[in-house]
């Protein structure tokens, strides 16, 4: 099997602050060697990984102990992305097989997961039977584990007996108070309970897992879905509890709440935060914790690289005549984790070597020049490099450039431009539905774009860049952003983009 193409440059991490962009290169300075190697390899764990290494989850839960109000669950349903949704769930051997096949066929697939549809603790015995077996049958996969946590205390020591390192913990909130606004009830030892008391049970379950998962040394996520008018304000006290408590990492997501999805915050018209607001939430939170910003808030069976699922490829009647040798397949897979890893280490002792100081004499007036302020940049990107169409891009991944460097803030979905632009049933083209998800953002980089959504983009107050084609990201935004302080457009605030 021939080794995939690497992209030849990473993000860099310069101007990447501790506490920014999840585990990136300037926060993994500052780590031991064992937790280093835990991470740097993980895509959900670490913002520069996810450019490079893919995860897949398998959906052996179906049963669920707690309601969520942004819940519901979907079996059988290809049509939809967002956590709690499989195409088909699976039995302990199906999985195994499964991941099996797939990682023969993705080398870069370093980590499996169980997150659904329901949650794993519910359903133990499928659950770890899943880890039992693939801890036998494919050893080099990293195993994890995401749940709302109101079994985990019961189930610690069963996760460390099968080396599962890396937990995920959905922590909506601390105080009852609120989670009672977003749980109307939880199963818990044999009687439904709901309300207030069933959020108190749920937060103290929680927060006792956390507790003694950090003292096995589990690395542990929290997830947290920002819900605006519940606790979008109550987040802040939640990270910096999980933080004291050891928490590894935050992630704050932003509520998905479209009515055709059926959820009863969807239905009854609870509205998601805006990008602006995710932002702002996760700046505040990220003084307290380091805060993941790359999160696709994937399916329940999503294959891949972040952003980019695969899933339609690995159903049972695919993958069940294939046979397939995994021991070649682990060494493939071994020689691809070594030189990612090596150019990943290469590129984050680069980015922190002394730079040779240049002193330099100038009038006082131009030493006194300001700054510049801040810019957000939209990328159509792949593999860390400016390398889509801009009508190709399902995703644009948003940079805030300034003069600290270019810092990782989160990503916008897009539907395919050059699919077609007819009209929905809405009234607003697939054009105007991108030009609206890049709200905020002042320049969109890609390696191409046509004539008509580059005036619409620049009508909208939008610039259009495609002279950085196959350049690194943080590369080429920052390069725009000197070009944009050198011509004086950072002077002032930006002019508020018109909508489309």
């Amino acid at each position: 099997m021939d080794l995939p193409v690497i992209a030849p440059e990473a993000p860099k991490a310069g101007g990447c602050s501790a506490g920014s962009c999840g585990s990136t290169a300037s926060q993994v300075d500052g780590m031991s060697d064992e937790i280093r190697a835990r991470v740097q390899d993980h895509p959900c764990y670490s913002e520069d990984a996810h450019h490079y290494f893919a995860r897949m989850h398998v959906a052996v839960a179906p049963a669920c102990n707690i309601q969520c109000h942004y819940c519901n669950r979907k079996y059988d349903c290809a049509n939809e992305s967002r956590p709690g949704v499989v195409s088909e769930v699976l039995t302990p051997a199906q999985a195994v097989k499964k991941t099996l096949v797939v990682a023969a066929t993705i080398p870069q697939m370093t980590v499996l997961g169980i997150a659904g549809p329901g949650d794993p603790l519910a359903n133990p015995e499928r659950t770890f039977e899943t880890f039992r077996q693939l801890a036998e049958k494919a050893p080099d996969i990293k195993l994890c584990v995401s749940t709302n946590g109101l079994a985990l205390p019961a189930h610690v020591e069963e996760l460390a007996k099968h080396n599962i390192d890396h937990v995920t913990i959905t922590i909506n909130c601390v105080d009852p108070d609120v989670g009672a606004k977003i749980y109307p009830w939880i199963f818990w030892k044999n009687k439904r309970i709901h309300g207030r008391e069933g959020a108190a049970i749920l937060i103290e379950q929680q927060q006792k897992g956390l507790e003694m998962l950090v003292a096995r040394g589990i690395l542990v996520k929290v997830n947290s879905v920002l819900i605006p008018g519940v606790n979008d304000q109550h987040l802040k006290e939640v990270s910096k509890i999980v933080k004291a408590k050891g928490a590894f990492l935050h992630n704050v997501m932003p509520l998905i709440a479209e009515a055709e999805h059926g959820t009863f915050y969807g239905v009854m018209g609870q509205r998601s935060p805006k990008p602006a607001e995710l932002k702002e939430l996760q700046d505040a939170c990220a003084g307290d914790m380091n805060m993941m910003r790359h999160c696709r808030q994937c399916r329940a069976d999503a294959v891949g690289l972040l952003g980019e699922d695969r899933g339609d490829e690995f159903t049972l009647d695919k993958i069940e005549a294939m046979e397939i040798d995994y021991a070649a397949a682990m060494q493939v897979r071994a020689e691809l984790r070594a030189q990612v890893t090596a150019e990943l280490e290469a590129k984050r002792q680069k980015a922190h070597a002394p730079a040779t100081q240049v002193i330099q004499f100038m009038p006082r007036a131009e030493a006194a020049k300001p700054a510049g302020r801040p810019v957000l940049m939209a990328v159509a990107a792949k593999g860390g490099l400016v390398a889509v169409h801009f009508g190709h891009a399902r995703e644009f991944l948003v940079y805030e450039a300034s003069a600290a460097g270019a810092k990782f803030v989160g990503h916008r979905k897009a539907e395919q431009y050059c699919a077609g632009d007819e009209t929905c049933g809405d009234g607003e083209s697939v054009l105007d539905k991108t030009i609206r998800a890049l709200e905020g953002c002042e320049v969109v980089l890609c390696s191409k774009i046509g004539f008509e959504p580059w005036g619409n983009l620049e009508t909208a107050g939008i610039q259009p860049n495609g002279e950085h084609a196959m350049e690194p990201i943080e590369e080429a935004v920052m390069a725009v952003w000197n070009e944009m302080l050198a011509a004086g457009k950072l002077d002032a605030k930006p002019a508020a983009a018109k909508c489309a």
